[in-house]
């Protein structure tokens, strides 16, 4: 998300950060370098404009150019200026789901991502919110449109209007409005048909559907790989429709992303979800604080918690905390860490939420830090009896060929995993003697182990920051990388090619 725009402002910060002073010509010089990035990611001309017009007049004047860190006072103000435009006005809150049965809009052009979304967001509220949620396809034009929902709705857990031949969308809306009333459901969807271009009835069919269910919400799905087009559909539809929020969706692809910081400023309408791919727990928040840190390279310590969350149950992390403060840390433990990295998206995905790793993980993985790696070393440890899983101090000389010939890899692969292995058991050791391994769990799941309530940002922020605090500090260098923060000592040999 934002890869090539996080690329050329990080590169624009770092030569500013390392001078020791600026003079106001250097700070202009840097913002034209930032109005070109912003251009180039397809952030429009008149926003590009304005932002760093508002940037330069902060960050011009005595108390930035005499500041002890003058380069990182700029980087400040670049942030929240990001911020600014990325919030706007008014903070969206929550969806309006409140008077049951709540009928949610979602309109926007075909190929956008609709039903996909659709689903997403229905498998979001039931799942995370505890909502008990009907879909329902009003795409009458687009072969298998309605089937695809009903599919889709069988894989998540989530029901579906029964499919009647020959309704108009009106009429499909009405019965949906009456079943999801009849059936006791929270929330009723509404994925409505779309088309390659905005015409007449396009825009005809969606009203009519809005004055027949008057929706709580009305989501524009926006493709974020259309550019600047995207905020000229975003102003189209919400002026003949109406609509309360954007989901920018293929948020995960090469897309410059320049589409958010136009529509956010052009359209007034906040961005609620972003899609970061086809998985259907694929979706997240749009918050503008997150995002501006994700841009400028910060990291995302609070996604990083909400995934551990997600795929760490409290009960199994206080078991693995228990055995790793005893220093007991086996091959079973090994391919536990590394089936939870896979979990959490893999190493990419997780050095893009460490501060400051954002802009090394294509270094990372040239230097072989990648998920094929990791799948390499599970393969590696499944070739393992119960008991050499336990107690790798039994794999002799016969038992490496065994495992090796087994894994279809060499055994130069499992002595480096071996070596991790013994590595990261005595950093497990370390940590648990000094407190610091229950400090970082207390940081990720609350005082006493017990999870923060993650619709809580407060809890979610403090939690952040206890883990933030806790990461070793003897992080360790990527293999063929030139300093920085690193991953810690016991992970050095991980996944490293030969």
């Amino acid at each position: 998300m934002f890869e090539s725009l996080s690329d050329r402002l990080s590169g624009v910060f770092d030569r500013l950060t390392k001078q020791g002073a600026l003079s106001d010509e250097d700070v202009k010089t840097a913002l034209r370098e930032v109005r070109v990035a912003l251009l180039e990611a397809d952030v429009s001309l008149a926003v590009a404009r304005d932002f760093v017009a508002a940037v330069q007049d902060k960050a011009t004047g005595q108390s930035v150019t005499k500041s002890i860190t003058p380069g990182q006072q700029v980087v400040k103000i670049v942030h929240d200026e990001l911020v600014s435009v990325l919030t706007g006005d008014s903070d969206p809150g929550k969806l309006k789901i409140d008077n049951a049965p709540a009928p949610i809009l979602m309109v926007g052009l075909q190929g956008s991502g609709k039903t996909t979304t659709t689903a997403k967001l229905a498998k979001r509220l039931t799942e995370r919110d505890g909502k008990r949620v009907l879909m329902a396809s009003l795409d009458v034009n687009r072969p298998a449109a309605m089937e695809q929902l009903e599919i889709l709705g069988r894989q998540i857990g989530v029901d579906t209007l029964p499919i009647v031949k020959g309704e108009d969308p009106v009429a499909i809306a009405k019965r949906a409005k009456t079943q999801a009333s009849l059936g006791g459901y929270d929330v009723y969807m509404l994925d409505t048909a779309g088309r390659l271009h905005i015409d007449q009835e396009l825009i005809a069919q969606a009203a009519a559907v809005r004055d027949a269910v008057n929706p709580r919400e009305t989501l524009l799905v926006v493709d974020g790989l259309t550019g600047q087009d995207a905020v000229n559909v975003a102003t189209e539809f919400d002026d003949k429709i109406g609509v309360s929020g954007v989901v920018l969706t293929r948020m995960d692809g090469d897309g410059r992303g320049g589409a958010a910081l136009s529509m956010r400023k052009v359209t007034g309408k906040p961005i609620r979800f972003v899609g970061l791919g086809e998985k259907m727990d694929a979706i997240e928040t749009f918050e503008a604080e997150r995002i501006a840190g994700r841009i400028l390279g910060m990291g995302d310590i609070v996604a990083l918690v909400e995934k551990a969350q997600a795929t760490i149950e409290a009960e199994q992390a206080e078991r693995m905390m228990k055995r790793f403060q005893k220093g007991r840390f086996n091959m079973n433990d090994l391919k536990m860490q590394l089936e939870q990295m896979l979990k959490m998206g893999g190493m990419e995905s997780l050095m893009g939420m460490l501060p400051g790793m954002g802009k090394m993980a294509k270094q990372a993985q040239s230097a072989g830090f990648d998920d094929t790696m990791l799948k390499r070393q599970i393969a590696l440890i499944n070739s393992m009896t119960k008991k050499e899983r336990a107690n790798p101090d039994l794999l002799q000389a016969s038992r490496k060929k065994r495992i090796a010939k087994g894994a279809g890899l060499e055994v130069s692969e499992l002595n480096k995993l071996l070596k991790q292995q013994k590595q990261m058991a005595d950093m497990m050791k370390k940590m648990g003697k000094g407190g610091m391994l229950k400090q970082a769990m207390k940081g990720m799941f609350g005082k006493g182990g017990e999870m923060p309530d993650v619709n809580d940002p407060a809890a979610m922020e403090k939690a952040a920051k206890m883990l933030g605090k806790q990461l070793p500090p003897g992080m360790g260098k990527l293999p063929g990388m030139g300093g920085g923060m690193g991953l810690p000592p016991g992970l050095s040999g991980l996944g490293r090619k030969k």
